[in-house]
């Protein structure tokens, strides 16, 4: 499965379930971690446990297995490892205060609507 491909079925995922503020970064140009993040946010842990779920299961789907998740427990911030798109899943306030747009600015945001196409 190609990273255009899986950026496809997560964010059409995310946003069957409503996720607020969907980013795209391309970041492969900074980093080996991975080619990009995928950023959104839920209103409540309930509905950031139930996007990185519809995620997993859309992923799941098409055949591709998380490297590994963080966040389950606590569900304020869940990443979803895909070795080359990571998604993070936050609450709007965990989102706020680790700002990964910020930290991440040098990389490339993507348009989500061709994605959702």
């Amino acid at each position: 499965m190609t990273d255009l491909e899986m950026l496809k079925i997560g964010v059409k995922a995310l946003d069957s379930k409503k996720a607020q503020n969907i980013k795209v970064i391309k970041i492969s140009d900074l980093t080996v971690l991975a080619n990009y993040f995928v950023i959104a946010s839920g209103t409540s842990t309930t509905q950031v446990k139930s996007l990185a779920d519809e995620v997993d299961f859309k992923l799941s789907e098409a055949g591709a297995e998380p490297k590994g998740v963080e966040g389950k427990q606590s569900a304020t911030w869940i990443a979803l490892d895909y070795y080359d798109v990571i998604f993070h899943i936050f609450c709007n306030d965990t989102r706020e205060f680790y700002d990964l747009e910020r930290l991440w600015q040098d990389g490339e945001e993507i348009d989500i609507s061709q994605l959702l196409d």
